[in-house]
């Protein structure tokens, strides 16, 4: 794999599911998306020894083809401004090995 001919797309989506649902189906001819604004929401509830109702899980949007890339911020409260999704293409590169490549608060 050549890493001059990774193709990057960025887009501000505002905190709008359906259009990073969107764009993660429609993007796949890239290799690298960047998602700016991206919606953090409830997901699911997990089974918990201490809430009968079980704990949330908030997080982004999933999809099959894309490796959601981002660092855990030291202040639980403070979500990063953009996230990176990965092309499953790119796994061989180990991106996630890799954190010194994309270590910003704005690109991760």
């Amino acid at each position: 794999m050549n890493l001059k001919n990774l193709c990057s797309f960025s887009q501000n989506i505002h905190k709008n599911r359906l259009l990073t649902e969107i764009i993660l189906e429609n993007k796949k001819e890239f290799d690298i998306l960047f998602i700016q604004e991206l919606p953090w929401s409830f997901i699911q509830n997990i089974p918990s020894l201490s809430n009968k109702e079980g704990n949330k899980i908030i997080g982004i949007s999933n999809h099959p083809i894309w490796i959601i890339f981002f660092i855990q911020l030291s202040n639980a409260n403070k979500h990063p401004r953009v996230i990176t999704y990965i092309n499953t293409r790119l796994i061989q590169l180990c991106f996630a090995l890799r954190r010194d490549i994309l270590n910003h608060r704005d690109i991760n």
